[in-house]
């Protein structure tokens, strides 16, 4: 947990943990794991109760303490450091965080020791930690606030004894902090760090001149991606701890995917994001993730993404009428036991959590083409609703499944809006029943466009940000490649909507296969793939061992 991280007890919230003095909130969002803090914070001079800038005599005229640092501002809500190396993460940060600092401490890349301990010194000082690259290169660590800003890494190679090409840049970030001392955690590295202009360089803590930490509110949240190596985790966190950040560990670079990070993040947000790492952009959809986060609100199943979070297992059909699936064989709370019990079939078959799920059939094909000559029949939201909400409330994630005629998905899609804006609620489109004029069901497969498809895309994607709605799934039904005409044109790059292939072909498991391997091969890369059981039609019906032995595993089953 983060309070073990920082060595200190968990705060309350985020926004009551004091440490230095801010003038604006921050959160600082890492491609890195928590640094290992193992020093406690310990006390350097006295810790006061002034404003970041301020000074604590420890005597008088010139027995004052300088400020052991000052914090910098920003007017930017959301940046992103894209450096890759250790040493230019750690100039980044400290650009970004700090203003001033009397001391700086410096450590090598590779020597694990020096960097732990100067981990633990920064934070007790409350002041940064810049490192040396081991394979002497940097990269810039460019902090941008839009995708456009990005700045070159410098490389090079010297010999034993000359400056390594990082040392410009550090000596650089030296002076703009005004440091009168460097603090050297790694022994080795002091004799090259002698020419720094006005600058005492020391190796041992009790040599430094007197500063006071001091104390004030601090707006600073770090999460941490926990995969990433020990000396970019370091660079990332040990000078934002020192500034007072609040450090949380993240399972990856999304903060919707992580409910730790939601819970984190729905407790209060900060007024300023800094993110290390390209991985967390670019900034507006990093931005658009954060607000999402802040609600607080997750999908059955935990998190606000969908796959590879979970794996549903649904019953297809319509309410009421046996004959469209087996949804509608029996009344709804007798459908919330069934959804239950067949999803439990697969959690000892599964790595990710297995929720229950209906997809519902709302708009229904027709032989007939009806009063507005469509050949569909729309369900009202009202007779929706009550299954709807009562699936929200027993965790089971429920589809909208569209069989448009010869109405347009978009126009379909529509209709249930309200129901939408629901956080366990998406949309399936079954092209099968898209008919072309002139056409009627039963008489043809049908099928779609990219183009259409990318319309309905776009427009639940759009919804889905305006109301800051955990990720939506969109499932498009496939057992012919007619069915999904431009299939590679199908728009994936929509953050807030999950798209899924559905293979729902009946029959022989060996013609299934084929099916299979055909939907598969077709789909846009990156695709996640869902598959259908019938228990009437398949000659004989997968089991659910069978079925999860599928390449590649479906992240959905239905059964009809």
């Amino acid at each position: 947990m983060y309070q073990r991280l920082l060595n200190r007890p968990a705060p309350t919230g985020l926004r009551r943990w004091t440490r230095t003095a801010a003038p604006v909130g921050l959160v600082v969002l890492l491609t890195c794991s928590a640094v290992a803090c193992t020093a406690d914070p310990g006390e350097v001079g006295a810790a006061g109760s002034g404003t970041a800038g301020s000074s604590t005599s420890s005597g008088s005229g010139a027995g004052q303490d300088a400020p052991a640092a000052t914090l910098a501002t920003s007017t930017k809500a959301v940046e992103i450091i894209t450096g890759g190396s250790a040493g230019g993460v750690s100039l980044a940060t400290s650009r970004a965080v700090f203003a001033t600092a009397a001391v700086v401490v410096i450590a090598q890349v590779g020597h694990e020791a020096g960097v732990r301990e100067g981990s633990a010194q920064a934070d007790r000082l409350g002041v940064p930690l810049l490192l040396l690259d081991n394979d002497e290169q940097s990269g810039s660590g460019a902090t941008s606030s839009t995708p456009s800003l990005s700045s070159a890494a410098t490389a090079g190679s010297a010999s034993a004894g000359a400056p390594s090409p990082l040392e410009p840049a550090l000596s650089a970030e030296v002076a703009r902090l005004g440091a009168r001392a460097v603090l050297v955690t790694t022994p080795a590295l002091a004799p090259r760090l002698g020419a720094l202009p006005n600058v005492r360089v020391v190796t041992d803590p009790a040599t430094l001149p007197p500063v006071s930490h001091v104390l004030g509110e601090s707006d600073l949240m770090v999460l941490v991606d926990k995969s990433i190596d020990f000396s970019v985790k370091a660079a990332a966190t040990a000078s934002a701890a020192a500034a007072g950040a609040l450090v949380l560990p993240v399972a990856g670079t999304d903060p919707r995917a992580d409910p730790a990070a939601i819970s984190a993040l729905a407790k209060g947000m900060p007024k300023r994001v800094l993110a290390v790492g390209a991985a967390f952009g670019p900034v507006p959809r990093l931005t658009a993730r954060l607000r999402v986060a802040q609600t607080g609100i997750e999908l059955p199943g935990g998190a606000q993404t969908l796959f590879p979070g979970r794996r549903l297992v649904a019953l297809y059909g319509y309410p009421g009428t046996p004959g469209l699936g087996v949804l509608g064989e029996q009344d709804l709370p007798a459908s919330i036991r069934r959804a239950k019990k067949l999803a439990a079939l697969y959690d000892r078959l599964s790595a990710e959590p297995v929720v229950p799920a209906f997809e519902i059939i709302a708009t229904t094909a027709q032989r007939e083409a009806g009063a507005d000559g469509d050949y569909s029949g729309e369900s009202s939201v009202q007779s929706l609703r009550p299954w709807v909400q009562a699936a929200g409330k027993e965790g089971v994630y429920v589809v909208l499944d569209l069989q448009p005629g010869r109405a347009d998905f978009l126009d379909q899609a529509r209709r249930y809006r309200e129901l939408l804006r629901l956080p366990n609620v998406g949309l399936a489109l079954d092209p099968e029943w898209k008919l072309a004029p002139g056409q009627r069901p039963l008489g043809q497969v049908g099928g779609v466009d990219a183009a259409e498809v990318n319309s309905v895309l776009t427009w639940l994607a759009d919804l889905t940000a305006k109301e800051a709605l955990p990720q939506k799934l969109l499932v498009l039904h496939q057992f012919r490649l007619s069915m999904l005409r431009e299939e590679k044109r199908i728009n994936t790059s929509r953050d807030e909507v999950q798209v899924l292939v559905h293979m729902d072909g009946q029959g022989s498991p060996a013609l299934k296969d084929g099916t299979w391997r055909a939907v598969t091969a077709a789909a846009p890369k990156g695709m996640p793939f869902g598959w259908k059981n019938f228990y009437d039609e398949d000659q004989p019906m997968l089991t659910p061992s069978q079925t999860m032995a599928k390449n590649p595993t479906p992240f959905m089953v239905s059964y009809q």
